[in-house]
C-alpha cells in the first residue's frame, strides 16, 4: 500500500516549510497525519511484455478476423490496402501514439488525464468511457454465442452438420451435396443445417424486432460464465490482466497458425485466396471504400476509447511508447492481413465443395464466424478439432478485448475518485457492480429478438460518428490547444527523442481534417439500418440508436459548459485557466516547458522521489 500521492506530497511540503524535516516520516511512519488514509497502490505492469501484450489483446480482435478479410475481398482485393494503409498512416497511427503518450505522460486513466492536459476538453474522458460501457454490454454477447458452439463441438456428430435434430424444419437440406448440380431437386425455401441451428437453436429468432420474446436460459448462462471470467481477469487490476493476457493474446495466435496450415492444404484454397487478393483498380473510384477503409481503422486500434490512455498509463515514466506504438500497429495490421488467407482459402474450399461461386459464401460480422465458417468445418475431416480450434480462437480474441476495456474503465474511474475506491475491497466490489449491471443490461440480447438489438447497438454506440468526432476533437485538443510541439517535446521527454515532424503536422492538420471529411461523408450517405432478410431498422430503434451515439458525444459540450461556469474569472480568464494543463504532481515533476522547483534544499533532494521511499518503508 502506499498514501495517496498527491496528499502526501503537499503534506510533506507543507511539514517542510514549518520545520518538520522529511526524513521524519520515513523514520517514523507514524508521524504521517491520521487524516490521510493509506490507499492501495495504483499499480505498475511488472514487464514491457505485459504492456505490449494487454494491448495487443485490445486492439486484435475479432474485426481483424471476420470483419477485415470481408472488406479486402468487397472492396477489389489488394486495391483496398491502398485507402487503408492512407488512413492508418494519416490517423491511425498518429492517434494511437497520442493517446498511449498520454497516458504515460500523465499516469493517469481516460478521465484524469484528459482534465488534467487540456481541462476544457475533459469531456473527451467521459466520452469514452460511456463508448467502453456501450460496449462491453454488447460485445461480449459475442463470446456467449461462441461459448455455446464450443459446447456443442464436442458431439460426436456437429449438430448444424445435418437435419436430423429437433429444431430441423422439412425445409433443411444437408449440403454435402453439390447445390448447382442439384438445385432443380430443391425445395423453393430451402435452408441449410447451419442456418437453421443459428437461427431456430441458438438465437430462435423472433421475425422483428418489435417481438423480443423470453430470455434464452441457455444464452444467459453462456453469457454469465463470460462475465464471471471477465470479472476473474480483471478483478486485482493490472496484477491480474498483465498475467492473463499472456494466454488471451497469444492463444489465438496458435490458432489461427493451425488453421492457416490446414485451410492452404484443401482443395480450393487457391482459388479462395485469389478472390482474397485479386485487385480491381475500378474501386477506387467508390466513395464506400474510402469509407470502409477508415472505419476499418478506427474500428480495430481502439482509438477513442480510453483503453490505449489507461494501459499506457501503467508504463514506467521513461517507456519507449513512440516505438511501441508502431510495433503495435505493424502487429495489429499484419494480423488482419494474415487472417485474411486463413479465412479464405477455407472459404474456396467451402465453395469448391459446394460448387458455387465464393461471393455466395463469403460473409462478414457474425455471418462468417457462426454460419460461414462453421459450414466449412463440417465439410472437413476431423470437423471437431477444427471447431473447437476455431471457437476457442473467437473466444480469445474477443476475451481480452472485452476485459481489457473493462480495466480501461476501472482506470478511469479509480483515478478520478482514488480516495473512495482505493481502499479495502471496494474497488472489487465496484468491479462486481458494473459487471452484474452490464449482464443485466445485455440479457436483451439473448433474447429472440436480441440479434437485431445487438446489431443497433453495434452500428450506433461503438462505431462511426461518435468515434470520428472524439477523434476530431482529440486533434483539436493536442494539436492547437495544448500544442502538438508542446506534446512532441513531452514525449521526448519520455523517450530521449522526438517523434517525427509528420506526426506534428498529423496532428494540427491532417488528422482531424481526414476525420472530418469521414464524418460529412457518413452523414451524406447515411441510411437506415439494415437488419437482414430485407428487415430495416423501425424509427422507434434508429432514434434509440441516435440516443446511444449521442449519449457519449454530448458529454464533449456538456462538460465544457460545465468548466466554464465553474470556473471563476472573467470569460478570457475561463478559456485561459481551461486551456492550460493543470499542476498535478506527475505532470510538474516532469515537464521540460515548466521545471520542477522542490521545496527541499538541493542538497537535501533524495535520489528516489519522495513517494517511492515513503511506499518502501510503508511496505
Amino acid at each position: 500500500v502506499c498514501v495517496c500521492e498527491r496528499e502526501r506530497e503537499v503534506t510533506l511540503r507543507e511539514r517542510e516549510r514549518e520545520g518538520t524535516p522529511w526524513r521524519e516520516f520515513l523514520s517514523n511512519p507514524s508521524a504521517i497525519p491520521r487524516m490521510m488514509v493509506v490507499l492501495h497502490a495504483r499499480g505498475q505492469w511488472a514487464s514491457k511484455a505485459e504492456f505490449l501484450l494487454a494491448v495487443a489483446g485490445q486492439i486484435i480482435g475479432l474485426g481483424n478476423v471476420w470483419r477485415f478479410p470481408y472488406l479486402c475481398y468487397k472492396n477489389g482485393g489488394g486495391v483496398f490496402f491502398i485507402p487503408y494503409l492512407l488512413f492508418l498512416v494519416l490517423c491511425g497511427i498518429p492517434l494511437f501514439l497520442l493517446e498511449t503518450s498520454l497516458g504515460q505522460y500523465t499516469s493517469l486513466g481516460g478521465v484524469s488525464a484528459w482534465r488534467a492536459i487540456c481541462p476544457l476538453f475533459g469531456g473527451l474522458g467521459y466520452a469514452s468511457q460511456v463508448i467502453i460501457l456501450h460496449g462491453c454490454v454488447y460485445y461480449i454477447v459475442i463470446l456467449a454465442w461462441a461459448l455455446y458452439y464450443l459446447a456443442h463441438s464436442f458431439q460426436a456428430e456437429l449438430p448444424w452438420s445435418h437435419c436430423n435434430n429437433t429444431w430441423n424444419t422439412e425445409s433443411c437440406v444437408s449440403f454435402g451435396l453439390n447445390l448447382t448440380a442439384n438445385a432443380s431437386s430443391l425445395p423453393e425455401n430451402a435452408t441449410s443445417p447451419v442456418m437453421e441451428f443459428w437461427e431456430r437453436e441458438v438465437l430462435r429468432l423472433s421475425s422483428n424486432l418489435d417481438e423480443l420474446g423470453p430470455v434464452s436460459w441457455k444464452l444467459a448462462l453462456c453469457l454469465a460464465i463470460v462475465w464471471l471470467v471477465c470479472y476473474f481477469c480483471v478483478w486485482k487490476g493490472v496484477k491480474s490482466t498483465g498475467k492473463v493476457v499472456y494466454l488471451t493474446a497469444t492463444f489465438p495466435y496458435v490458432m489461427l497458425f493451425v488453421l492457416l496450415v490446414r485451410g492452404a492444404t484443401l482443395p480450393g484454397a487457391a482459388q479462395g485466396i485469389i478472390y482474397y487478393l485479386k485487385p480491381n483498380h475500378t474501386r477506387l473510384a467508390d466513395p464506400q471504400v474510402w469509407m470502409d477503409a477508415g472505419t476499418q481503422v478506427f474500428f480495430s486500434y481502439g482509438i477513442c476509447l480510453g483503453s490505449l490512455t489507461a494501459l499506457g498509463s501503467y508504463n514506467k515514466f521513461n517507456n519507449d511508447c513512440y516505438k511501441d506504438s508502431f510495433m503495435l500497429c505493424l502487429l495489429n495490421s499484419g494480423t488482419s492481413f494474415l487472417a485474411g488467407f486463413a479465412i479464405f482459402s477455407v472459404l474456396g474450399f467451402m465453395a469448391e465443395e459446394q460448387g458455387v461461386d465464393i461471393g455466395a459464401v463469403a460473409q462478414s460480422g457474425p455471418g462468417l464466424a457462426f454460419i460461414a465458417y462453421p459450414r466449412a468445418v463440417a465439410m472437413m475431416p476431423l470437423p471437431q478439432l477444427w471447431a473447437v480450434c476455431f471457437f476457442l480462437m473467437i473466444i480469445m480474441l474477443g476475451l481480452d478485448t472485452q476485459f481489457v476495456s473493462l480495466e480501461a474503465l476501472m482506470t478511469s474511474v479509480t483515478d478520478l475518485y482514488p480516495h473512495l475506491i482505493r481502499r479495502g475491497h471496494r474497488r472489487e466490489l465496484l468491479l462486481l457492480l458494473v459487471c452484474i449491471v452490464c449482464f443485466l443490461m445485455g440479457l436483451v440480447m439473448v433474447t429472440p429478438g436480441g440479434l437485431y438489438v445487438f446489431q443497433v447497438y453495434d452500428h450506433f454506440s461503438c462505431s462511426g460518428a461518435s468515434l470520428l468526432l472524439l477523434s476530431i476533437c482529440q486533434s483539436v485538443a493536442i494539436g492547437w490547444v495544448y500544442g502538438a510541439e508542446r506534446f512532441s517535446a513531452n514525449i521526448r521527454d519520455m523517450t530521449g527523442y522526438s517523434p517525427l515532424p509528420v506526426f506534428r503536422i498529423c496532428w494540427k492538420y491532417l488528422t482531424p481534417a481526414v476525420c472530418t471529411a469521414t464524418f460529412v461523408f457518413s452523414l451524406v450517405c447515411w441510411a437506415p439500418l439494415s437488419l437482414g432478410k430485407g428487415l430495416v431498422a423501425p424509427v422507434w430503434a434508429t432514434t434509440l440508436g441516435w440516443l446511444l451515439t449521442f449519449s457519449s458525444v454530448s458529454l464533449l459540450p456538456v462538460w465544457a459548459l460545465y468548466a466554464l461556469v465553474t470556473t471563476p474569472g472573467t470569460l478570457p480568464q475561463r478559456f485561459q485557466r481551461l486551456c492550460s494543463p493543470t499542476k498535478i504532481s506527475s505532470l510538474a515533476s516532469h515537464s521540460s516547458a515548466r521545471p520542477y522547483s522542490p521545496a527541499l534544499p538541493l542538497s537535501e533532494k533524495p535520489k528516489e522521489q519522495i513517494t517511492d521511499i515513503i511506499q518502501d518503508h510503508m511496505t
